[in-house]
């Protein structure tokens, strides 16, 4: 009898323990929402919470680039049509490129700016070139929305910013992302770039994939506090390709992982055991869940969190080079097939950064060049006011004093000579030439003067302002054919 109560009391625990496991996985899983399907038919390979209201935040900019290629497609402007950028696009909130009201900036460098860089005043430019306000823009969105069959999905802004109506799923998100690629296939370089560059600045894709995940090619990160990280990514290998979504996220290490390993999971579905799993059907036939968006802000953005999450925060632990960063184990977890020794994809090249620029026309190579220096050239004239700089000066003011550096100064006399040619631009001319005779003690100079009747000349010009010191008898003399003693006067008074 005390058997059997005591097999009862050890059966009751386990199951107690199963079900607090389960309660804690469920209570993880609820804070995310994920799903990966094929690009191709849409067949879902994976789904979680799929079907859960979610705030899109910067993922949001994908439909915002569906709408303006599509506006390209249908000639209502072209990549390379002119944008300026307003007072509206100005007062968004970071991360933006930050360019003056008036800036102009072409469709395309718009596009590469908000897919690279998620640039928020990039998204307005956008929506007021192609529809006239962010109003009107939104009404297009949610019109494409409802024709792809985001049924979940509403837009009230163009580029993801924190509004309570701005809301969509994975489940709508992998249709829009279907679409990109199925319709616009001669933009699907936009999905994929790895980094931009402007002048001296470069800013690196957020998608941590690209560069690093064997055959990513896309798409898009988001990130508000409501929200969480999320990213909607691409690969692609033998010719298949395969959407992952992954929505709240607790950073943005942790939601390129977690695509990295939907993709495999899905790349790895026809596997001989993969006819035991049920069909899961396609995309459009996951079950919308009937609640409000999850808000993650306290979980995100909280007081318990030593900084507030961001999502350039992976820029931050690159610039720190910590292995122990959630990013960095992400990197060394991430490796191009299952070989030993494989070498880590962080070696993998990420690609040059693509040139954008604001204007219509790139800049030139050396203007940029030049450009890019400035700062440099600025920064060495202000470190170096020594005597040397001073000479230079003075050459650069006077060409002829250029025969005052041939002999070196090692004299006290000729270094004070060179000071005050450079505390006086005007005599920095006739303090050099003179120099050429005066630093001489030798009388070999003075005859060479006298033999060049150009720099005698010179010299007599030199001596009538030059000996200030000395008694004014030269001054009074009015030589009137007497021109050749000039040098004689110059010996005498030095």
């Amino acid at each position: 009898m005390s058997s059997t109560r005591s097999s009862v009391a050890r059966t009751l625990m386990w199951v107690g323990i199963a079900c607090a496991a389960t309660s804690l996985a469920t209570t993880r899983a609820g804070a995310e929402a994920l799903l990966v399907i094929e690009a191709e038919n849409g067949k879902v390979l994976y789904a979680q919470n799929a079907g859960q209201p979610w705030y899109p935040a910067s993922v949001t900019k994908l439909m915002t680039a569906y709408v303006t290629l599509h506006a390209v497609q249908e000639g209502r402007l072209a990549l390379d049509t002119p944008l300026t950028v307003s007072p509206n696009a100005t007062a968004q909130s970071p991360v933006k490129m930050g360019f003056a009201v008036g800036t102009v900036v072409t469709v395309d460098n718009a596009l590469k700016m908000l897919m690279v860089k998620s640039a928020n005043d990039m998204a307005v430019v956008l929506a007021e070139g192609v529809a006239g306000s962010i109003e009107n823009f939104a009404g297009e969105m949610n019109a494409n929305a409802r024709r792809l069959g985001m049924i979940q999905s509403s837009f009230v802004n163009p580029n993801g910013l924190p509004a309570d109506d701005q809301i969509s799923s994975a489940r709508d998100l992998a249709i829009l992302a279907r679409a990109l690629i199925r319709e616009l296939p001669e933009y699907d370089y936009y999905w994929h770039l790895p980094g931009i560059r402007m002048g001296k600045m470069v800013r690196w894709n957020y998608n941590t994939l690209i560069g690093r995940y064997p055959g990513a090619d896309g798409m898009k990160t988001g990130f508000i506090c409501a929200s969480g990280f999320n990213l909607v990514a691409s690969a692609t290998r033998n010719g298949r390709r395969l959407i992952a979504v992954v929505l709240g996220a607790p950073s943005s290490a942790a939601r390129a992982l977690k695509a990295a390993q939907l993709l495999e999971r899905g790349f790895n579905t026809n596997s001989g055991l993969s006819w035991l799993m049920p069909p899961l059907g396609t995309v459009e036939s996951v079950q919308p869940i009937a609640a409000a968006p999850p808000n993650l802000r306290d979980e995100m953005c909280g007081g318990h969190r030593k900084r507030p999450a961001s999502e350039d925060e992976d820029d931050l632990a690159v610039a720190s080079n910590n292995p122990e960063t959630p990013y960095a184990v992400f990197l060394a977890s991430l490796r191009p097939g299952k070989a030993k020794g494989a070498a880590p994809l962080q070696e993998v090249k990420m690609g040059e950064p693509v040139l954008v620029y604001t204007g219509t026309k790139p800049p030139a190579a050396g203007a940029q060049t030049a450009t890019e220096s400035k700062p440099e050239k600025k920064k060495a004239a202000a470190v170096k006011p020594t005597a040397k700089d001073k000479d230079d000066a003075s050459t650069t003011s006077a060409p002829a004093s250029r025969a005052a550096p041939k002999p070196k100064p090692k004299s006290s006399a000729a270094k004070d000579g060179a000071n005050e040619a450079g505390k006086d631009g005007t005599s920095a001319a006739a303090a050099s030439s003179g120099d050429a005779v005066a630093p001489k003690p030798k009388p070999k100079a003075r005859k060479d003067a006298a033999k060049d009747g150009a720099s005698a000349t010179a010299a007599s010009s030199d001596d009538a302002t030059a000996p200030k010191p000395k008694p004014k008898k030269p001054a009074p003399k009015p030589p009137p054919m007497v021109i050749t003693p000039a040098a004689e006067q110059s010996s005498q008074v030095k």
